[in-house]
């Protein structure tokens, strides 16, 4: 089966309580984990077919989840991209 190509689009991610400095590294992370959990979806037509009837929805709300004290940004981005894909994804 042929992957489509998907373009996922983050206006805005809200991050509270984070260094500043860690901004980007924690978006590089998400980016790179959604790439790799959104890359598995593509497994079965089902699996297509609901990724993509979902991911025409305008806003996404992934949620709250707790982060370890200390965690690095690339922990930090890979648990937004995981809340961030479970919304795409029921």
């Amino acid at each position: 089966m042929k992957q489509p190509n998907i373009r996922l689009h983050i206006e805005e991610l809200v991050l509270h309580s984070f260094a500043p400095n860690d901004r980007y590294a924690i978006a590089d992370a998400v980016e790179r984990e959604l790439t790799d959990l959104l890359a598995g979806e593509f497994t079965t037509p089902a699996s297509t077919a609901l990724l993509l009837e979902n991911s025409n929805r305008p806003r996404a709300n992934a949620g709250e989840f707790q982060v370890a004290r200390g965690a690095k940004a690339n922990s930090i981005g890979a648990q937004i991209a995981q809340a961030v894909h479970g919304e795409l994804t029921k």
